[in-house]
């Protein structure tokens, strides 16, 4: 029996609404900072949206900031791209390394495992230099190949994913095999419908960290037709001794956050599900 404290109750909300304060206060901010001109930001802006809105978020889509080549709308299509296409790639040969390390037996497989799961405890700046002598060898610089393949293999989705196919009972395997059915037909038919909240919850976790990726495109790319949204902001601060455009950059900060938000919106319930269900 759980009984009302009105106390405790009380006490737990205050929490929690000082929390999404505290969270949502500097969002709100960059909001009401990409509303006022550049001027009005330097001498002080009142916490209310100003009459900027329009001009300035014209401005960061259709002609993009000074100095830096391109809008912010091309910079977030290769956002988009990089991280769809980092997501589906993680998320495919994770699926097919985790079904041939359970259902195959071959030589060696363990070992193939751990080597995968071993690259966990190899931080990114080790293999950064590596990757990037293959990706320019292979002529991969400043293509959309360049920014999502050297990024699609993931062993902690193997790992997941492995772990999850193990929970199957064997008995669906064999009454596919009796079914006249062949490894395929199981993994189309059997495994990925049963994966699909793992693969939503997947999909949230993968595509943010594809959107949020700053150190590989900021190698990988020159021209700015391939500059992702982070890359870009991070060049309209780069100002040297000139006057950063604030409120363009507040207003690209404000597009940034879009995609992500609309995706963790979207899957939420998969997502929850996906990281709670313990049985399928």
């Amino acid at each position: 029996m759980i009984e009302n404290r009105p106390g405790l109750t009380f006490l737990s909300h205050a929490v929690l609404i000082a929390g999404v304060l505290v969270v949502a206060f500097p969002i709100y901010v960059t909001f009401v900072a990409s509303t006022y001109s550049l001027q009005e930001i330097a001498s002080g802006f009142p916490l209310i949206p100003g009459s900027y809105f329009i001009e300035n978020y014209s401005r960061a889509l259709a002609i993009g900031p000074r100095d830096v080549g391109t809008t912010v709308a091309t910079m977030m299509l290769n956002s988009f791209i990089m991280a769809v296409g980092i997501t589906f790639g993680k998320i495919a040969i994770s699926l097919i390394a985790a079904f041939a390390i359970v259902y195959f037996r071959f030589r060696f497989r363990m070992v193939f495992f751990w080597l995968i799961f071993i690259t966990l405890m190899l931080p990114v700046e080790v293999r950064i230099l590596p990757t990037y002598k293959v990706a320019a060898d292979l002529h991969l610089l400043n293509s959309y190949p360049g920014l999502i393949l050297p990024l699609i293999a993931s062993a902690t989705a193997t790992f997941l994913f492995r772990q999850f196919f193990l929970t199957v009972p064997d008995e669906l395997c064999e009454a596919v095999r009796i079914d006249g059915g062949g490894p395929m037909r199981f993994f189309f038919d059997i495994l990925l419908p049963m994966s699909r909240t793992s693969i939503a919850a997947l999909f949230v976790i993968l595509f943010i960290y594809g959107w949020n990726q700053y150190l590989w495109p900021l190698l990988i790319t020159t021209d700015e037709g391939y500059y992702t949204v982070l890359i870009g902001i991070k060049r309209m601060l780069d100002v040297g001794e000139g006057q950063a455009e604030w409120q363009i950059i507040m207003a690209s900060t404000m597009l940034a956050m879009i995609p992500p938000v609309v995706v963790v919106l979207f899957m939420q319930k998969q997502f929850v599900r996906g990281m709670t269900e313990t049985e399928k």
